[in-house]
């Protein structure tokens, strides 16, 4: 699944993120891209579950059309 996460600025960001995301899934596959914003994640869970880790590490996320 791709997100937009409009907040994610700088490589802490992007580590935040990815933390978050691995706690929640910790055999999750995460790629950030921050010239775009968006955030890639290959995961057994569902998106809401994705989006939730990556709200409860202080970001908010949007699916990507």
């Amino acid at each position: 699944m791709k997100l937009h996460v409009p907040e994610m600025s700088c490589g802490h960001c992007t580590s935040t993120i990815e933390k978050g995301v691995k706690a929640a899934d910790p055999s999750a596959t995460v790629s950030t891209e921050l010239e775009g914003r968006t955030v890639e994640v290959e995961t057994v869970l569902a998106e809401a579950a994705i989006i939730d880790a990556i709200s409860q590490a202080g970001y908010e996320a949007k699916p990507v059309d």
